[in-house]
Parts: structure tokens; sequence; C-alpha cells
């Protein structure tokens, strides 16, 4: 009976062992293969695609400027801002939302696509770039340049005709 006791104590003692064994292999080896590093990318490079523009306003005269932000990848919390700095010429700068920009002044950009709107107010030669930014500081500039449109009126139409036209004979 004395023997079976020891035997039996014996073995809750080799399986204590084991399980103690292989608890702090478990937990040795997690703590080895983890790294506290986690590389998870944030910031993604993008460019604002434009429609084309006229090269030419007058003053009075508002231009559609259609744009696109194009990502590379996508973060959930990014925040894009639009702003924007006239060089030359008077302006005013909208978006299609109906803000108008004051220049150098922060503004959130909501949609991936959207427009904005030129009025010029002078007659010179307008100049002026519009910058896109992310919260990861990442940033990207448009430039815009219109030069003063004189058209003198003379009530002349003139049609040019696009392919290959014959005159119709009578």
């Amino acid at each position: 009976m004395t023997m079976n006791i020891l035997n039996n104590k014996n073995k809750r003692i080799s399986i204590f062992k084991t399980l103690a064994l292989c608890l702090f292999a478990a937990v040795s080896l997690t703590l080895v293969s983890c790294d506290d590093d986690m590389d998870i990318q944030q910031s993604y490079p993008f460019t604002v695609e434009t429609m084309p523009v006229p090269n030419k306003v007058t003053k009075g005269q508002t231009v559609e400027i259609r744009c696109e932000l194009k990502k590379t990848g996508d973060f959930a919390n990014t925040l894009y801002t639009i702003r924007y700095f006239q060089f030359e010429g008077e302006g005013t700068l909208k978006m299609d939302n109906g803000i108008t920009f004051l220049p150098n002044d922060r503004y959130l950009l909501e949609n991936e696509k959207f427009r904005l709107y030129y009025t010029a107010a002078g007659e010179e030669a307008h100049n002026f770039i519009v910058v896109v930014e992310d919260n990861f500081s990442n940033s990207y500039e448009l430039e815009f340049d219109f030069n003063n449109r004189n058209v003198k009126d003379d009530g002349v139409i003139t049609v040019v005709p696009i392919g290959n036209f014959k005159p119709l004979t009578r």
C-alpha cells in the first residue's frame, strides 16, 4: 500500500513537472516570438488630378477646376485639407460646397472628387497654387496660370468645319 501511494505521488509530481515545463516553454516562445514594433502603414502618397482648364480668363469670368484625389493606399483616419496662395492677379477661389477660400487658410477636404471655381477680379494675369495636405505631412501642389484674355468682339463668327465636307450643289 505504501508503494501505491509513492507511485501515485511520483506520477502526480511527474505530471506536474511536465505541465510546468510545457507552460514555461509556451510562455518563453510567446515572449521571444512577439515584437513590440508593429509595422502598420498609415501614411500613403497621393496626387491630385485635374481636368484640363483654359489658360485665359477675363475679369468677372469663372473657371471650373475639376479635381480628384488619387491615393496609393487608404488609412481610415487620414484627413485631407486644402488651401491656396495667390501670387499674381486678383480673384476668388470657391469650393463646390460654397466655401470661399481665404489665402493660406486650411479647409477640410470632405470628398475625393471636388470642384474649385476661380473667378477673376482683375484684368491682369492670374497665378495661384492650390495645396492639398494630409495629416501625415504629405502634400501635393497644383499651380494655375491664367493670362488675361483680350478679345475684341467685331461681330464676325468664324466656323471651322471638322471632317471632310463638300459644298451642297444647287
